[in-house]
């Protein structure tokens, strides 16, 4: 069995529901979290037979236990680390061959990060990961094999070609990045040092090498 991670939507859509037990306000996202039966741009494709099975185990050990916790960015194992989680799986249903999900964004430091992003307007996907085992057919398809198990059905990951609305979000989030975290508010400082000394025309050079470190130091 290998590490498969898969980006399935660019762009997914941002509510803000209210309770009506409460009146709180809590921010949510929306879309296309898992797709079968055609080929993806890592050349795979989940059957849907295997899909439905894994889902129905998901929702049911997952998602209606209230553990289905996503990360923000692309962690490179299987496993869930809650220090890192931006937001909780309520809802993932079947529509044709996709599978639509929701999930609500989480008041944790990266949560928090999200949340700015979106307010910003960055443009955000969904990136599921699990771990399974592939079997190549005679066109060269990758297809996912029975053994295909989620770890989770959505990271929350950022559109590189969009860097401006990050970096903006980046920084105003500053005050939620733990200090004993993986990336320190000392680096958000430097990486608002670069863009101030940057030239107008390297400025989106710049954005976007801040945007690729953020990454790497998730």
């Amino acid at each position: 069995m290998k590490l498969i991670s898969e980006q399935w939507s660019d762009d997914v859509n941002y509510l803000i529901e209210e309770d009506p037990k409460t009146g709180k306000k809590h921010a949510f996202i929306e879309g296309v979290m898992l797709q079968t039966e055609v080929k993806n741009k890592n050349g795979r494709i989940y059957p849907k037979e295997i899909m439905q099975k894994e889902v129905a185990r998901y929702n049911k050990e997952y998602v209606e236990q209230n553990r289905a916790y996503g990360e923000l960015g692309h962690p490179e194992g299987p496993t869930i680390n809650l220090e890192r989680t931006s937001h909780l799986i309520t809802s993932l249903k079947e529509d044709g061959n996709n599978f639509i999900g929701k999930a609500k964004i989480l008041s944790t430091p990266m949560g928090e990060i999200v949340k700015n992003l979106l307010n910003d307007g960055a443009r955000l996907g969904v990136s599921s990961r699990g771990m399974g085992s592939l079997k190549t057919d005679r066109q060269g398809v990758n297809m996912v094999q029975s053994d295909f198990q989620l770890a989770t059905a959505a990271d929350i990951v950022a559109d590189p070609s969009a860097p401006d609305a990050f970096v903006d979000g980046v920084m105003e989030g500053v005050e939620w990045i733990w200090d004993n975290g993986v990336i320190k508010a000392k680096k958000i400082e430097e990486y608002k040092h670069s863009i101030a000394r940057a030239r107008t025309h390297k400025l989106q050079e710049v954005k976007l090498n801040v945007f690729n470190d953020f990454l790497k130091n998730l």
